[in-house]
């Protein structure tokens, strides 16, 4: 069953479904572009690890009873007797949890040339901990701060309708997605590719060596791929509301027209 959505599904943020779409789309981008990148160069999935603290939604994830234990603690308190006779209630814990470390792992490519593994380009996936305030965000923020202070190039793709946007400068509109293709030789000068959910997800060049012809990564075609093998669409429930944050009052009626026939509507 293809996507009802002409470009980005909006479903695809869902916790559910968005770490599995984040991996597969890392390595189906990579699987499309390495062969039009040989002899010269070739491109390698690699991982940007930092620490961080779970939301409380996630630390109730895989303990088991966390809802009977709380429940038996609340208010209760036993009888405790002292030698004078007189009777006094001993207060009984309250079941709590408290933020715990995690160790987050966050995927992205780099094109590198072959014979001197320089890195030439890294494109990057935003990732919902990565338009939140928090060490998602500033992981990334240094991140992309030493990219662009370097020679590498960097394709930056927002697919994530949520959060705070990327720092640009410039006449920039809203919008629901963002792509960026920065490239080392013309910095500050950046390219941006706006689009909206109604829209179709635009194809962006992939920056090399400036002497180099740039290939084209056809995003769309990739993403339906990854929602095909993964049977994303079968899998989401439609008759949902479409995750935060909220659709403007024209965009909610487009998508209520669009989703009538897959609800039964």
């Amino acid at each position: 069953m293809p996507s009802p959505f002409p470009g980005m599904n909006p479903y695809l943020e869902h916790p559910a479904f968005w770490s599995s779409f984040h991996t597969r789309l890392m390595v189906a981008i990579a699987d499309t572009v390495a062969p039009q990148l040989r002899p010269n160069y070739y491109i390698e999935v690699e991982t940007r690890t930092y620490q961080d603290q779970e939301e409380p939604e996630e630390i109730l994830v895989g303990i088991p009873d966390a809802a009977v234990l709380a429940a038996r603690s609340i208010d209760q308190v036993q009888p405790l007797r002292v030698e004078s006779g007189a009777t006094l209630t001993q207060k009984q814990p309250r079941s709590i949890f408290l933020p715990q470390p995690t160790t987050i792992k966050e995927r992205y490519l780099e094109v590198r040339e072959v014979g001197t593994d320089t890195v030439i380009t890294v494109i990057e996936v935003l990732s919902p901990k990565n338009k939140q305030k928090g060490k998602g965000r500033t992981a990334y923020e240094n991140k992309r701060r030493r990219i662009l202070g370097s020679l590498s190039n960097l394709v930056e793709i927002d697919l994530i309708r949520a959060g705070i946007p990327m720092t640009m400068i410039g006449e920039v509109q809203p919008s629901d997605y963002r792509l960026i293709v920065s490239r080392s030789s013309q910095r500050p000068q950046a390219d941006l590719y706006d689009f909206d959910l109604r829209e179709p997800i635009p194809s962006v060049p992939l920056p090399l060596k400036p002497e180099d012809e740039e290939p084209w990564v056809e995003l769309q075609a990739i993403v339906q791929g990854v929602c095909d093998r993964a049977g994303y669409n079968e899998r989401i429930d439609y008759r949902e509301p479409v995750p935060p944050p909220k659709l403007s009052e024209a965009d909610q009626q487009w998508v209520d027209e669009l989703l009538a026939p897959l609800r039964g509507a």
